[in-house]
């Protein structure tokens, strides 16, 4: 009898199959997360795999081979060097301003008190929207070593010889963490903020009512409320940190900068693996980055108390 069953009942019968399907409670969760599982795999996993299966290669134009450990040894020069101390001493800088200074600014921010609060915050925000390679060419022209750049210009008011800043270390550094400040303090500012506004003000005003000031009350009840966006925007800044690129390369015009002053990890893959042809090695020096950020974010993690079981 089943084989007399014409075409239009078996798609009405498999149209209801799948539609029992699609409104499932039990397949709907799955459906809803097809989307990410299939991009984390083809954008993350099957690339990091790959990645580490390069490390151990060597490639050239039509030639693949392993050769073991050897682009790990290999990591042991100067350049790599400089881009590692480079790398960190930009992280270290930029989390001595990307997060005390966001997080006074959010507070004031966040102050009944504080006129024309919508106006700053849109300020504050808009350099986080601006290109970072636009942001890098206008930056690259007012560290400018000429007497008519912009800060040799109000220097000489001052009577100050003109500086060349992208030369000298310490002068490049500080341009390079001047770049970043501008352009991140504005998000870290809102993610701060978005904190601020879910503390319950019954707290403030049960803490006013035991006489407690407002340095107090910051000191007791906001800072300990702010302290999981924090650890967040630690995090994330160190991986920011360390990943920095457009940054160097815009302000210098390239991956090179004079004596690699300007050079950092990322900067220091690029040249090895793109510009040299030496995907190997230069997936070697991906790896490493990996495993850096990871074991600083694990340990500032531990550190904060984040591992700890929740009474």
């Amino acid at each position: 009898m089943s084989a007399n069953v014409s075409p239009s009942i078996q798609g009405k019968t498999s149209d209801g199959r799948l539609r029992k399907l699609l409104y499932s409670q039990k397949a709907a969760p799955y459906l809803f997360v097809l989307p990410f599982i299939v991009s984390f795999f083809l954008f993350f996993l099957y690339p990091m795999v790959n990645t580490i299966i390069m490390a151990f290669q060597e490639i050239a134009p039509g030639v693949t081979k392993f050769i073991g450990l050897k682009n790990f040894s290999n990591l042991m020069n100067p350049d790599f060097y400089k881009a590692l101390r480079n790398s960190t001493v930009f992280t270290l800088w930029t989390l001595l301003i990307l997060i005390p200074v966001p997080l006074v600014l959010a507070i004031f921010l966040n102050s009944s008190r504080m006129v024309a609060k919508n106006f700053f915050r849109s300020a504050m925000f808009i350099p986080a929207l601006t290109s970072v390679v636009v942001a890098g060419t206008i930056f690259r022209l007012i560290f400018g070593e000429l007497e008519g750049a912009l800060l040799n210009s109000f220097l000489g008011y001052f009577g100050v010889d003109p500086i060349k800043w992208l030369v000298n270390p310490w002068s490049s550094m500080m341009a390079l963490v001047a770049l970043a400040s501008w352009r991140w303090i504005g998000v870290n500012i809102l993610y701060f903020l978005s904190a601020l506004q879910n503390i319950p003000n019954e707290l403030y005003e049960s803490a006013g009512i035991d006489g407690a000031t407002a340095l107090q009350k910051c000191y007791y009840i906001t800072l300990p409320m702010l302290k999981p966006i924090t650890i967040y925007v630690l995090t994330i800044s160190i991986y920011g940190g360390y990943a920095m690129f457009t940054e160097s390369y815009m302000l210098w015009g390239g991956s090179n900068s004079p004596q690699n002053i300007g050079l950092t990890i990322v900067g220091y893959i690029y040249r090895e693996g793109l510009q040299q042809n030496n995907m190997g090695f230069g997936a070697a020096v991906g790896i490493t980055l990996l495993c850096i950020t990871l074991v600083i974010n694990i340990i500032q993690l531990r550190a904060t108390g984040q591992f700890r079981k929740e009474d």
